[in-house]
């Protein structure tokens, strides 16, 4: 396990486990709680973790975590920043990059409700369309976000800077989603107030892109609250579903979430992907803010 802490990386998980209250992750209490926290399996519920893993990990035992695996841990027991680096220091791995400023943390009231969303696609991302944090559902059925720094993290920078991510949309939908995309920014863009990153986004796609340009000057503004989408999975084809969006309070961070009326093909599709993951997912596979 190369130089990992183990007594002090299984006592901070531990002391970590044991400040958070079933209620802040939307978990029941029940009568027989015996633990001041949550217990062990269910911090490997929230992680998507098996138990065993987990408590092996707790116990100071096993193999080192992968980055992936600190990752979740962090997201489930809800770590600061200061706390999430802390943890792969003690785990022996490099501390990955960060977004900075406000959109850098997952934002607790949105993390809550992700957390309720087991059934569904879902997953949490910045106003310019940066994945922060998805569930195992959303990571089946859009990929998983690619481990970039800078504008090619949003996906609206890569979706008018790299072909390969449209292949998410059929190509008859795609002058749809560049203008939704476009009108979106126009509107973020506007309440940010002249931000730098936002500024700096907009001239490089302006030099770019012709498309963004032409859509960019037209000043269409509008926020992406909902959208019918059809989403190309490379096993079930082409899903019909609708994609939801809850805003933070500063409009900083979005929940997104996707569904499919009980009895469609899209709701059947969804179920099947619950059911095959992302075991047919290709390792190059990278996430989209959609």
């Amino acid at each position: 396990m190369g130089r990992v802490n183990h007594s002090e990386f299984a006592a901070f998980l531990k002391s970590r486990r044991d400040r958070i209250r079933p209620a802040d992750v939307g978990l029941p209490t029940g009568p027989r709680r015996r633990v001041p926290g949550l217990r062990r399996e269910e911090v490997a519920q929230l992680a998507g973790l098996s138990a065993d893993y987990y408590t092996e990990l707790e116990r100071g035992r096993g193999a080192q975590p992968s980055a992936q695996v600190l990752t979740a841990l962090a997201r489930a027991l809800r770590l600061n920043g200061d706390e999430r680096d802390h943890l792969f220091h003690l785990a022996d791995r490099p501390v990955p990059p960060v977004t900075h400023g406000p959109a850098a943390q997952v934002q607790p009231a949105l993390l809550g409700l992700l957390d309720r969303l087991a059934t569904t696609p879902a997953q949490v991302i910045t106003d310019l369309h940066q994945t922060l944090v998805q569930n195992e559902l959303a990571a089946a059925l859009v990929g998983r976000p690619p481990a970039v720094r800078g504008p090619a993290a949003s996906f609206v920078h890569r979706w008018f800077t790299d072909p390969d991510a449209r292949a998410l949309y059929p190509p008859e939908d795609h002058p749809h989603h560049s203008r939704v995309f476009v009108a979106d920014l126009q509107a973020v863009a506007a309440r940010r107030g002249g931000d730098t990153e936002v500024r700096r986004m907009v001239a490089a796609l302006r030099r770019h892109s012709e498309e963004f340009a032409t859509l960019w000057d037209t000043h269409d503004v509008a926020l992406r609250r909902t959208d019918h989408k059809r989403v190309v999975h490379p096993a079930l084809g082409v899903i019909e579903l609708d994609c939801h969006s809850l805003f933070s309070e500063d409009g900083r961070q979005r929940l997104l979430w996707f569904s499919a009326p009980p009895g469609t093909e899209g709701a059947a599709q969804l179920e099947l992907l619950s059911v095959i993951g992302t075991q047919d997912m290709t390792a190059d596979e990278t996430s989209t803010s959609p």
